[in-house]
């Protein structure tokens, strides 16, 4: 397979440095963040900051690890089931995806200080894995669209954008795909399917007008699917003061890697009369991997024996990224050419510098009440402000992070949880509310969630089982520009997750 390092085009309002042009929510998907973990933790929505004493708790106020009493262990899988309903233009759709995975193994270990002289008398070293994002997904959208085509994506880019003047029909006709900029590449592809024809057929012709009917109703579907992950792992350490107050550090590496493959076919009720031109099919299949570093400070005190309140900051994640691209365009066209339909697949990997998602840190304050032996809850509310969120190097990307710093927000999420023992039994609840972090939230809309949980312990060792339910709003776009008109998208998450815990 023949890979060939591209040309990087600067000055883009939405930079192309990843292929389709970068959008913010190229960067959404890594500061999200998903409800994931332990069964214990999810069952009650991840509402652990001040209350510790599980594994994956140590995300939220990495203190937490201090509340252990011994040496513990804990392993964890999930069931995944993702539905999107899609609306476009009132056509609606329905798409699911289910996977599994372990997404979460740890292990911390306890160390005592029973010297009376000594106020630090308790460390944990704790060493955790976990799978913060499944990106598991599945979006069909499907309509006819009164009023653009998909030759707007093709056009814009042979007409020229206004930082630079259009491609020139000698190149559209003599060029190589992988000798070109990705600028040049869009026209290219949109050339060889016969979405557009020169103005005149002089070399130096630089305007283009499309080939497809324009008296609207498209036909268009988009199917995209996305497969991959977002993990990280973590060396946390924790400390308590006089048994009053509790402080811990994480660092943490990151390594994701994630497929998405996208196909946008577009069909026409009346042929044009010109060329004939009668559908066309436009595949995109984008590698994106890489890995980052992070870190969280955390404290928890305690008021009383039973309230204990906890502050963390959780800093912003580095991620140096990669992207892999493949394109591909087909055409029906009889009177076009000799050879339909017409397949255009250059088989070529483009391989893009490697660039820099900064997202934005977070601060959350917690407490927990605890009711002896038998019962807690718990609340955390966390605060990160989504205009921080930066694509790095800045000159390249000037227009899009200047964008997100206008059009994001500092949003609030809100956990809740609770838990009540019952000789070996613990039952768990939990709710959970995440704002978008647009100012306006029709792009990417608020996320509401619930949670339960059962937990049974065998003595040294307990099995917890958890179920979560999100649900979220957004819109979707079939190409990053020109053809923008979204669909509406409701996603529902409903995932089972089983632990098994033992102290050593």
């Amino acid at each position: 397979m023949k890979k060939y390092i591209t040309i990087i085009i600067a000055g883009l309002t939405f930079s192309a440095l990843r292929g389709q042009e970068t959008t913010p929510e190229d960067a959404l998907r890594y500061a999200e963040e998903n409800l994931t973990g332990s069964a214990r933790f999810r069952g009650m929505s991840g509402a652990f900051g001040a209350v510790g004493g599980d594994l994956s708790a140590i995300n939220q106020n990495p203190a937490g690890s201090i509340f252990f009493a011994n040496n513990f262990a804990t392993f964890t899988g999930s069931s995944y089931n993702t539905k999107n309903t899609s609306r476009y233009f009132g056509t609606t759709k329905s798409e699911n995806d289910n996977s599994l995975d372990i997404n979460q193994a740890g292990v911390v270990f306890v160390f005592k200080d029973n010297n009376p002289k000594n106020d630090w008398k308790k460390i944990t070293v704790t060493l955790n894995y976990e799978n913060n994002n499944n990106f598991n997904n599945r979006i069909y959208s499907a309509g006819i669209n009164p009023y653009n085509s998909i030759d707007k994506y093709f056009l814009r880019f042979s007409n020229g954008l206004p930082q630079e003047g259009g491609i020139t029909l000698q190149t559209l006709e003599n060029a190589f795909f992988e000798d070109l900029n990705f600028i040049d590449q869009q026209a290219f592809l949109g050339y060889q399917a016969y979405m557009f024809n020169p103005v005149n057929n002089t070399p130096q012709n630089t305007t283009y007008v499309t080939n497809v009917p324009t008296n609207g109703d498209y036909f268009q579907d988009n199917f995209t699917i996305s497969t991959g992950y977002d993990a990280k792992f973590t060396a946390n350490f924790a400390t308590a003061y006089k048994d009053k107050l509790f402080l811990g550090i994480n660092l943490n590496y990151h390594f994701t890697d994630i497929v998405k493959t996208t196909s946008v076919f577009e069909s026409y009720n009346t042929i044009d009369t010109t060329t004939g031109l009668q559908s066309v099919q436009f595949d995109t299949e984008t590698h994106t991997f890489g890995n980052g570093i992070s870190f969280n400070l955390g404290a928890i005190a305690k008021a009383t024996e039973s309230l204990r309140v906890g502050l963390a900051y959780q800093s912003p994640t580095w991620y140096r990224l990669v992207d892999e691209q493949r394109q591909a365009i087909f055409a029906n066209c009889p009177d076009c050419s000799t050879n339909n339909p017409i397949n255009f697949n250059p088989g070529i990997t483009m391989i893009y510098r490697p660039y820099t998602i900064q997202t934005p840190g977070k601060l959350t304050g917690s407490v927990v009440y605890i009711f002896g032996k038998r019962a807690l809850v718990s609340a955390d509310v966390s605060t990160k402000d989504y205009s921080n969120t930066k694509f790095r190097p800045l000159n390249d990307y000037t227009g899009l992070n200047s964008f997100m710093s206008n059009a994001l927000n500092d949003a609030i999420e809100v956990r809740l949880g609770g838990e009540y023992k019952y000789k070996e039994f613990s039952f768990r609840a939990g709710y959970r509310f995440d704002e978008s972090p647009y100012k306006v939230d029709q792009n990417f809309g608020d996320l509401t969630g619930y949670s339960g949980g059962l937990g049974y312990t065998f003595g040294d060792s307990r099995i917890d089982l958890a179920y979560s339910y999100e649900h979220r709003n957004f819109n979707y776009t079939f190409l990053s520009s020109g053809l923008t008109d979204p669909a509406r998208v409701s996603r529902y998450n409903n995932n089972v997750t089983i632990s098994y815990s033992m102290n050593f």
